[in-house]
């Protein structure tokens, strides 16, 4: 019943049929990829850009330049504060107008440097510092990864060069590539595989000399032949690199899911991946480096999806970092009565509460929602009828029906004790199928915040 009431469309199916590895549990999600076909273009440069000093897990960048001063595109105007942080560089040629706090998306107030953008200039790349990749190794080869900015590109922003240098008493033995792209709408990935897959080879051979690995794994779901095709062209002779591709599910793009899929390894609650000697690094955030390492550039653009109902010119677009989101959805055509801008998929993707907050490093894309798709939000939120059909479908293997229960009545700590609350990763599978209509992540999500507050008045 559950199966037949949420299968994707029958191509899709019959991919599932033919016993792709995959993981148990899950949603077939219909995949409104409709610009997987669209090739990468350039945003036009906005006349100002917002550019946060804080894109990335960790301490913020410290401002490295002043009111007043002329930037060229590139150059280092933020630098990075300890090793839990990145430097941030200058996407535009301009004027910095002003350093001063911005919005995030996610409501935080960081400091940003405003540059309004020079008409005149033809927006060359104009500071980098070219290296010989092949002698870096080491402590030098991490240093040079953080000099560049790169943080994670799949939406969690962490910063790359921290997570390539994994624990001293852990080995890693196999480099995961997450190319899954698992979420509707989003085929960003997709087009950075098909596109870039040089790019792509050459990220991930330098991630594998960092973090030590033997062998590389790229999992792709086998919605996207022709990127499989394309990355299969450009493997390695040496047979250390491979791709794998893998059923069409949600979550399968979720870091322990895909381990588990492409290994048959289970990372331990509350331990990182590095436990099972496994990293996994999005494909873009390895194109990305394979792309900005040798020319010694910093990270000041990213190629992010735009799409839904409410976009009269949908694609795949290459946005310089900082650009106001207004700017963007201009440039797109919003249009419909937009009632809702989501910053990534549909499943776990904020929606903003401005159009004035800035693309940042983790904007994997920007989904534009009508009144219409929306319509779900007027039903009433009814009495859990214990279904069972959350316990279905959680990949987590969890009991998002009593934990909904517990959240309810506020008994946090039975939630983390007994029902494991800290293994969810809010993918949003339980809110899906909830005949109820009951905001259980949403509950989650509340519950974890106080339930860290209380840990840590205890742990002072």
């Amino acid at each position: 019943m559950i199966a037949s009431r949420f299968t994707a469309p029958s191509a899709a199916l019959g991919r599932l049929l033919r016993r792709r590895p995959s993981f148990p549990r899950g949603l077939h999600l219909a995949e409104h990829k409709d610009t997987a076909g669209l090739p990468i273009q350039r945003l036009p440069f906005a006349p100002e850009l917002i550019v946060p000093m804080l894109q990335h897990i960790g301490k913020p960048a410290i401002p490295s330049v002043r009111p007043g001063q002329t930037v060229v595109r590139g150059e280092p105007i933020g630098r990075a504060d300890g090793f839990y942080s990145l430097p941030v560089h200058a996407p535009v040629t301009g004027v910095v107008r002003a350093i001063e706090p911005h919005l995030l998306a996610d409501g935080r107030m960081v400091t940003a440097v405003v540059i309004h953008t020079l008409e005149a200039a033809d927006q060359r790349v104009l500071w980098r510092t070219p290296r010989d990749v092949e002698r870096l190794a080491g402590p030098a080869l991490i240093q040079a990864i953080q000099d560049t900015g790169l943080a994670g590109m799949g939406g969690a922003a962490f910063p790359a060069h921290a997570k390539l240098a994994p624990p001293e008493d852990a080995v890693i033995d196999t480099l995961i590539v997450n190319g899954a792209e698992c979420e509707p709408y989003l085929t960003c990935d997709h087009r950075v595989m098909l596109e870039w897959p040089a790019a792509v080879m050459a990220g991930i051979r330098l991630a594998m000399r960092a973090c030590g690995a033997r062998q590389a794994i790229i999992g792709v779901e086998d919605n996207k032949p022709d990127a499989i095709v394309a990355l299969t062209a450009a493997l390695p002779a040496d047979g250390s690199v491979r791709v794998q591709d893998v059923a069409t599910k949600y979550p399968q793009g979720a870091a322990d899911i895909l381990i588990y899929t492409l290994t048959g390894r289970e990372v331990p609650a509350g331990q990182r991946s590095s436990a099972v000697g496994v990293l996994v690094s999005n494909v873009m955030t390895l194109a990305t480096l394979g792309q900005l390492l040798p020319a010694g550039e910093g990270l000041i653009e990213r190629v992010i999806t735009v799409a839904g109902p409410g976009v009269a010119r949908p694609g795949n677009y290459r946005v310089p970092l900082g650009t106001p989101m207004r700017y963007l959805l201009d440039f797109v055509g919003a249009r419909g009565g937009v009632r809702e801008v989501v910053l990534g998929g549909p499943m776990m993707g904020p929606a903003v509460a401005s159009l004035d907050v800035p693309v940042t490093k983790g904007t994997s894309g920007v989904l534009v929602l009508t009144p219409r798709e929306l319509a779900f939000e007027t039903r009433p939120v009814r009495a859990c009828i214990r279904c069972g059909e959350c316990v279905c479908v959680c990949p987590r293997g969890l009991n998002p029906c009593m934990l909904g229960l517990l959240a309810a009545r506020g008994e946090y700590e039975t939630m983390v004790a007994d029902y494991h609350l800290e293994q969810c990763f809010e993918c949003g599978c339980c809110s899906y199928v909830c005949p109820a209509n009951i905001p259980l992540v949403q509950q989650f999500r509340v519950a974890k915040g106080v339930w860290r507050k209380r840990s840590a008045s205890r742990a002072a």
